[in-house]
């Protein structure tokens, strides 16, 4: 078993090539989750959808991912490691192709579905194989490379997807993709091996019940997320429908796992205590890392009236520091300081970004005032993401290791759904409760307020409108004004309950038993 297990070891320019295709292919992967956010408006013009059904471009691709993450560790041991990462590429190339061509929003939603049951399975066999190229006294460092990917890759989405969008048209996003999986197929075959594993499935062994309540379970659970909030969560019966069907999906694939013989996902491995703490710290990190992402574009963009591009090139100092901290921090991992500690003050810096931007955030914030908190942020998310993950599998021996790691991925992933969902519903609602509280204190009777219309009445008289209409247009602007100011305290009170859920992760940490600090993920498959 050592022998096999040394035989996926790599050293000199094949390790160097295999780290290469596995980095590229988990970016190319999450690079796709985001980048489309910011051409969603070009494809509502140019394929005349509306904003609901061309938020489907997102939510298909996520809830195929969602689904297939968790049988990766399964997919791999049928078909050989290797053959399903090359399928995984070609599948995710060629549909990148076909969205590019689609001819209607409904296509493209098809085949983003399609694209994202390729790009699911890059995620977890990415971090295996990089992780069992290198011997086991580099694997902290090997998930540090990993790592970089990950981290970097939802922030490179909005901007590079906002220089496309400007300079030529969306589907560009979509075929940036085309060569380089056609290159990561070739390094694939050409470089990548497989482990052995032990005897195939047959067609009437596999848990094909098991894989129906899964996608059951996880694609309703995801739709609910993405759709609850413009469509009145529990008011729509369509919701409410699914949430059950999500409920009901997971309670049954539970039973099924636990009682079937060949189960596609092995829920025994959650036994294990460390993994349990670092699955929910992994749901967390998604969390704070997709809904903060997914916040402060949307600020700078609105309030403060940034271009897509702007936005996006605001997130990339930060990103930069994660990916100058975690080599660093891979280090400091081989070197023996313990996860837990590392974790405790990676979440202690996010509460204290999270505190930064809720005191920084005004309707007219520069860059200036953002610079340092994102900074504070790459460097809490460095000391978040290898820790977590390296302690999470700490404990695990064997082929529980890869199963550990596909369950850590796709909590992060929901983590992320469940962040965006919360933030968007709690943005909404509290924006109406601020605009509230704002226009109650705009007395019609006060001297002030009188003052303020009567200005913009001249302001408006004075470019040549009628006192009526220079009237209205005085009240429209106040109205917009107080509508904004509610948005950016709405926007304040999210960094506020961020930090208070990342401070209180802190005495969790202390629940985590002491495991060895070089995780042997070479062990995962045998």
């Amino acid at each position: 078993m050592v022998q096999e297990e040394n035989d996926l070891v790599e050293y000199g320019f094949r390790r160097v090539i295999i780290t290469i295709t596995a980095v590229l292919c988990a970016l190319l992967e999450i690079v796709d989750t985001t980048i489309v956010n910011v051409a969603l408006t070009d494809m509502r013009g140019s394929l005349g959808a509306t904003l609901t059904d061309v938020a489907w471009v997102i939510t298909a691709y996520a809830i195929a991912n969602v689904i297939v993450i968790p049988m990766t560790s399964w997919l791999s041991q049928q078909f050989g490691r290797r053959n399903y990462f090359a399928v995984s590429i070609v599948i995710f190339t060629i549909s990148s192709f076909l969205c590019g061509n689609a001819g209607n929003i409904w296509e493209l939603v098809i085949f983003r579905f399609i694209q994202g049951l390729g790009g699911g399975a890059l995620l977890v066999t990415a971090q295996t194989i990089i992780t069992e190229s290198y011997p086991a006294a580099k694997r902290g460092m090997a998930q540090a490379i990993y790592g970089m990917g990950v981290i970097v890759g939802p922030t490179l989405g909005p901007p590079l997807g906002g220089y496309i969008v400007e300079n030529y048209s969306w589907p560009y996003i979509f075929y940036i993709n085309i060569p380089i999986g056609i290159i990561a197929v070739i390094l694939t075959l050409s470089f990548v091996r497989s482990p052995k594993y032990g005897e195939k499935l047959k067609a009437n062994q596999v848990d094909w019940i098991g894989i129906i309540l899964l996608a059951a379970f996880i694609g309703s659970l995801q739709f609910v997320l993405e759709h609850g909030q413009q469509d009145d969560w529990f008011d729509d019966p369509l919701i409410t429908g699914l949430s059950v069907l999500s409920l009901f999906g997971l309670i049954l694939f539970i039973w099924r796992q636990l009682t079937y013989q060949y189960p596609i996902v092995n829920l025994s491995v959650l036994k294990d205590g460390n993994l349990r703490v670092g699955t929910f710290m992994c749901f967390i990190l998604g969390f704070g890392l997709y809904g903060s992402t997914l916040v402060i574009p949307i600020y700078t963009q609105q309030i403060l009236g940034w271009t897509a591009t702007d936005a996006g090139l605001l997130l990339i100092p930060g990103s930069i520091t994660t990916a100058f901290m975690m080599p660093i921090v891979g280090n400091l991992i081989q070197k023996g300081v313990p996860q837990p500690y590392l974790v405790a003050v990676g979440f202690l810096i996010f509460f204290f970004f999270t505190f930064w931007m809720h005191n920084a955030m005004t309707p007219d914030t520069g860059v200036e005032h953002l610079f340092w908190p994102l900074i504070m942020r790459g460097i809490g998310l460095g000391l978040l993401f290898v820790p977590i993950t390296t302690m999470a599998l700490s404990t695990l021996k064997g082929k529980s290791i890869g199963e550990g790691a596909a369950f850590t991925g796709m909590m992060r992933q929901l983590g992320g759904s469940f962040g965006i969902a919360i933030i968007t519903t709690f943005i909404t609602r509290y924006t109406q409760k601020h605009r509230v509280d704002l226009v109650s204190h705009l007395d019609g009777s006060r001297l002030e307020v009188q003052q303020r219309i009567n200005g913009m009445q001249q302001s408006f008289m004075s470019k040549g409108f009628s006192a009526s209409e220079s009237l209205a247009k005085a009240h429209q602007a106040l109205d917009y004004n107080v509508m904004k100011q509610a948005t950016v305290l709405s926007y304040m009170d999210i960094f506020l309950y961020l930090g208070i859920l990342f401070l209180c992760c802190i005495p969790i940490i202390l629940f985590v038993k002491r495991g060895k600090n070089k995780v042997d993920m070479s062990e995962a498959m045998h």
